[in-house]
């Protein structure tokens, strides 16, 4: 047991830096350093405040020990035994490691669009995600900032890949990596997609930062974490979405970028 809460210890701290690396890095940036000289990027008018940032802070602190337990149990217990995941990477192709990596985050982008919608739930939005519609003007902290219960519910898909899909535990560590740099991005206040992808057609199947946007400043439509898909398919896409992105974007490049 003690030889667990050290390991327990040990994910918490390593949850708890990335999460101050990875969104704090992108908050000096265009939060410090470049505030003036980044503003044609930024989505909202309205400026988050420092009540705002403390406030996300502490509820990704909790979310982040939240998280760490979950990843010490599909990890370090008995329950791991029962899972799909494997230690050899022999076991499977090693095309499977990059291939399972994309998987999971398809899998991820289901089950967030589903546990999202229910959360907005009348008679669960205001005990759970309230918390996160608090930031209605997202920023990178908002990334983790969750009630305890969504954060639960938030870390559980761990356990739904851990049991659905074959994994080696290091793609798995590395999707909640690059899980969180997009959930960081979709938060960031600000959008840095290229012109060009605009008129591609990654502009039809990804999220961007002014798709999440929406849904934090309108609290409802977009739901999806990754993908434009199950949004489009379910008809919960905010019909301003694309006039919105072609707002920032003409902004950024100029009229014609439209």
């Amino acid at each position: 047991m003690e030889q667990l809460v050290k390991t327990l210890a040990t994910i918490f701290s390593f949850t708890l830096v990335r999460y101050l690396i990875i969104a704090g890095i992108p908050f000096l940036f265009f939060y410090i350093l470049l505030s003036s000289s980044a503003s044609k990027y930024k989505i909202q008018n309205r400026k988050a405040g420092k009540k705002d940032f403390i406030r996300e802070l502490l509820h990704s602190s909790t979310s982040s020990l939240v998280f760490a337990l979950i990843s010490c149990i599909v990890l370090f217990t008995p329950l791991r035994s029962y899972t799909l995941l494997y230690d050899n990477p022999d076991d499977f192709p090693l095309w499977w490691l990059p291939a399972s990596l994309l998987l999971s985050l398809v899998i991820h982008d289901t089950y967030f669009y589903w546990m999202h919608r229910l959360l907005h739930h009348k008679k669960l939005f205001r005990f759970t995600h309230k918390v996160h519609h608090q930031s209605v003007n997202p920023s990178p902290w908002t990334a983790y900032s969750f009630h305890v219960l969504e954060a639960v519910t938030e870390g559980a898909i761990l356990l739904v890949l851990a049991f659905t899909l074959p994994m080696h535990p290091y793609v798995l560590i590395l999707f909640t990596v690059v899980s969180l740099i997009i959930n960081v991005y979709g938060h960031l206040g600000y959008e840095i997609m290229p012109k060009a992808l605009r008129n591609s057609f990654l502009f039809e199947v990804i999220n961007t930062s002014v798709y999440h946007n929406l849904h934090h400043s309108k609290f409802k439509g977009n739901y999806s974490l990754y993908f434009r898909w199950w949004d489009k398919l379910m008809k919960t896409e905010h019909p301003d979405y694309v006039k919105e992105y072609d707002r920032i974007q003409a902004k950024r490049f100029g009229s014609s970028s439209v």
